[in-house]
């Protein structure tokens, strides 16, 4: 038995984060694709929506199905984004030395290729719902918008030269989590681009900001160690978390903006609630659980100041 033990050992020690096997596949619960999901990241996907729903009522339209589209157009993409994220990483050996949860791929629990398929899958289930969106609307030119949303979410860390790892992950999921997102949700309802989706979405593109950014000085040491120059990496430990914080409170004085039009709108300063200890946390946090306790409250915050001045613009 002793000996057995040892050979599966040395199976699995091959490359970094170990060799998925056929056994450990077996045994992965459903707790473990949730995990891999990364819920804590869907308001960023939720937040936009609302926002730009918002706008679209304030602006004299709103159409739910198409909502409830735009909504499944980014709660699908973010799904597929981590868990395109998962494989690529896992398959480089980036996520072997990670102090946070463990991932599907790096961990071995589940077959790259699996992990891949499902990912593959909501990135499908995103574009099956964004050509229903221009099916309906008939604005053909989206297809082109959705197909580079895709194809944006796989170069994140997957190919050859993913620019997650050189320092642009900010950039992408300010475009397409923040302006994209909402702007592209208040245009298919308003059939125009009112200014208020756009500083909506720079609001929203700063929370997706943020919580990336936060996630990231988690993982400085280990992602300098594996080669992935995140902006967190390239900026360092300091400035990162001063960028961070940045990110999380800026929001906050464009809220300044819809104060003056709409009259409920100062109320969603009650966010400050979560976003004060969020970033006083991951500015001064010490170990990984401080930090990843500052990613909850950062989307957490992303999430109420999505709904609350999405309510304000709608009522």
């Amino acid at each position: 038995m002793a000996r057995a033990t040892t050979s599966q050992k040395k199976k699995r020690g091959g490359r970094p984060g170990g060799r998925p096997g056929a056994q450990r596949a077996r045994r992965v619960t459903p707790g473990d694709w949730i995990g891999g999901a990364r819920l804590r990241t869907l308001p960023l996907g939720v937040a936009p929506v609302a926002l730009g729903t918002g706008v679209a009522r304030a602006n004299g339209s709103w159409d739910l199905p198409l909502a409830l589209l735009c909504l499944a157009i980014a709660v699908f993409l973010q799904i597929g984004v981590n868990y395109a994220n998962d494989y690529s990483d896992g398959i480089r050996g980036t996520d072997a030395h990670r102090v946070g949860p463990a991932r599907l791929t790096g961990s071995g629990s589940v077959r790259p290729r699996i992990v891949l398929r499902v990912a593959l899958v909501f990135f499908g289930l995103a574009a099956l719902a964004g050509v229903v969106v221009v099916v309906t609307t008939g604005y053909w030119w989206m297809l082109a918008v959705g197909a580079a949303a895709v194809v944006a979410a796989w170069y994140y860390t997957g190919g050859k030269r993913p620019y997650g790892y050189n320092a642009l992950g900010e950039v992408f999921v300010f475009v397409f989590f923040g302006l994209v997102a909402t702007v592209g949700t208040a245009f298919v309802q308003v059939h125009r681009f009112p200014a208020d989706a756009w500083v909506a979405g720079i609001a929203a593109g700063l929370f997706a900001c943020a919580v990336l950014m936060v996630n990231n000085i988690r993982d400085i040491p280990q992602d300098a160690a594996a080669g992935k120059r995140t902006l967190a990496v390239v900026v360092g430990d300091t400035v990162a978390r001063a960028l961070y914080a940045l990110f999380l409170l800026l929001p906050f004085l464009l809220l300044v903006y819809f104060g003056f039009l709409y009259f409920n709108a100062p109320y969603v300063y009650f966010v400050l609630i979560t976003a004060v200890p969020a970033a006083v946390i991951g500015v001064t946090g010490k170990t990984p659980r401080e930090l990843i306790l500052a990613l909850q409250l950062s989307s957490l915050t992303a999430l109420l100041f999505g709904l609350g001045l999405g309510a304000a613009l709608f009522f």
